[in-house]
């Protein structure tokens, strides 16, 4: 129910936060065909592009969006209908949710792996004003999450965290129960000082993702880059790596409880944005012909 660390610093893995998107818009079709715009917005906060950079940016950026409709979003459709038919015959738990968690990293490393090399050319091809202009950038996003995510006392964190996970489960199940929204305090409550975990290890990569820039003139330059966006688990601290596989089963059993304490109602709800989910989906003209 919920994917971390996919948006933010990383040049042009707004295609990642694609995946965010599939998972919370009620009109994706509008969203996913606006994407050509939606991600040069985005670049804008980060980099201060010259005309030819952002030609070749767009031109670049058609293509993944063409090649991602054509080649993943099929896929996707697939992997939604068993999905909904899991649902429609009592088949979800924490081993199917794993499976769907399991796929979605793949689909995730597979957009990575394709734009790894227009990341690459964008990030070399950067001045060195430029280059300023992304480390002021990150070093706004830091302040800032930390602001939001550390500054308030630990009880307040873990309150607010249970409260966007019940906003992103009541997106799917609808309005949901007050046991329920006990099970989401007490995965809260697990996760304890987790913001500050996560946001050391946010900040250790960026710092990477700087110091690579800097030697964008090197050899091994475009090596550097792909391990910092396929092969991130590199560059984790050690005590976002110890924390890791307990953060995520918590995640599982919390997603596999809530749906086993789940009424017909909000498995009726789930079942119909499942449905509105693949419609839209489906409507993409940008999709193959063969479906």
């Amino acid at each position: 129910m919920q994917i971390r660390q996919t948006r933010g610093c990383k040049t042009l893995l707004l295609l990642v936060a694609l995946t965010l998107i599939l998972a919370g818009c009620s009109r994706i079709n509008l969203a996913y065909r606006n994407l050509d715009t939606l991600i040069p917005w985005w670049i804008d906060d980060y980099l201060d592009l010259n005309r030819d950079q952002q030609k070749r940016f767009r031109s670049q950026l058609r293509d993944h969006l063409s090649w991602h409709c054509q080649t993943q979003l099929p896929v996707y459709l697939d992997i939604l209908g068993q999905l909904q038919y899991q649902v429609r015959r009592d088949e979800i738990n924490e081993a199917t949710l794993r499976n769907h968690y399991q796929y979605a990293k793949q689909a995730i490393q597979a957009i990575t792996e394709e734009i790894t090399p227009t990341t690459t050319q964008l990030l070399r091809d950067l001045d060195d004003a430029q280059v300023r202009t992304l480390n002021e950038a990150l070093e706004k996003d830091r302040r800032e999450r930390a602001e939001k995510y550390l500054q308030p006392p630990l009880d307040r964190q873990i309150r607010e965290r249970a409260e966007r996970m019940g906003e992103r489960v009541e997106h799917w199940l609808g309005t949901i129960s007050a046991a329920q929204r006990q099970r989401i305090l007490v995965w809260a409550h697990t996760l304890g000082e987790h913001n500050r975990v996560w946001l050391d290890n946010r900040v250790q990569w960026q710092h990477a993702l700087s110091a690579a820039v800097a030697q964008r003139r090197e050899a091994g330059f475009d090596d550097r880059i792909a391990r910092l966006l396929q092969g991130g688990e590199a560059f984790w601290t050690d005590e976002y790596r110890a924390a890791f596989d307990r953060i995520e089963q918590a995640a599982l059993d919390l997603a596999s409880d809530l749906y086993a304490m789940s009424g017909a109602d909000q498995r009726g709800h789930l079942d119909r944005q499942l449905e509105n989910l693949r419609k839209d989906l489906g409507s993409l003209a940008c999709l193959p012909e063969s479906r």
